[in-house]
């Protein structure tokens, strides 16, 4: 019998298992330092992704996207990265069960919060799939590609800003900007291209009583910007 994605085993993992799938498995080959929650993907004993969860690295713009919330109330889903010999529909099951995971475990955590980057990947089909709601399209502008083909988030950089970055030849983000947030001179610097594209802000709200403040878009509002993406591909517009 061939398996389906309601075949899947989602359960806790430690964070060092985690951190070695999504090194191996996502696009950037990167993890989130602050992540707190981890989630190993299995079908039978085999571990075929994982989904990581953590504090928002700036969680004042967004806690007031759902009324009321308190600062230990929400978390972002971090990183997520599922192997493709899983079984379709996958990425949004395992999504689904470690949302009740998390409800039942964590009662006080209320929402979930989580970006579908488009210049990098998609335009969040697999959240709509597991039942986020769509509160924000911006245009992305903070994904600069390096001339070997790396590509790297603005948030990363300022985030650590006084790491040495190997495409600036062992200089900080600091070092090169004079101590500023200066993304655009960084880019200058290295020789990089911004990414065009969007990013699309998803929601899921745990707890029922949770009512969101900024609005619902629908999905086919990501139709009215042409903001479709698949792996940082353009899809379905015509011209």
């Amino acid at each position: 019998m061939t398996a389906t994605a309601k075949d899947i085993i989602v359960k806790p993992i430690s964070r060092q298992d985690a951190d070695r799938v999504i090194t191996c498995l996502h696009y950037s080959g990167k993890v989130v330092r602050n992540s707190q929650l981890h989630f190993g993907v299995f079908m039978g004993d085999r571990c075929g992704g994982a989904l990581q969860f953590g504090p928002s690295l700036d969680k004042s713009k967004l806690i007031h996207l759902v009324e009321g919330t308190r600062w230990n109330e929400f978390l972002e889903l971090n990183r997520m990265a599922l192997a493709d010999w899983l079984p379709r529909n996958s990425e949004s099951r395992a999504i689904a069960v470690a949302c009740r995971l998390i409800r039942r475990q964590y009662p006080h955590i209320r929402w979930i919060v989580s970006f579908a980057d488009g210049c990098s990947c998609g335009h969040g089909t697999i959240y709509q799939a597991a039942g986020f709601l769509l509160t924000g399209i911006a245009p992305n502008k903070n994904l600069c590609r390096l001339p070997d083909g790396e590509v790297v988030h603005k948030v990363t950089l300022e985030s650590s800003p006084d790491q040495p970055r190997a495409e600036l030849g062992g200089l900080s983000y600091y070092e090169v900007t004079g101590g500023k947030y200066d993304f655009a001179l960084h880019v200058e610097v290295v020789g990089g291209t911004i990414l065009d594209g969007y990013q699309f802000r998803y929601v899921k709200l745990l707890d029922p009583t949770a009512r969101l403040v900024c609005g619902i878009l629908p999905y086919s509002a990501i139709d009215q910007v042409r903001g479709k993406m698949c792996r940082g591909e353009a899809v379905g517009v015509v011209d």
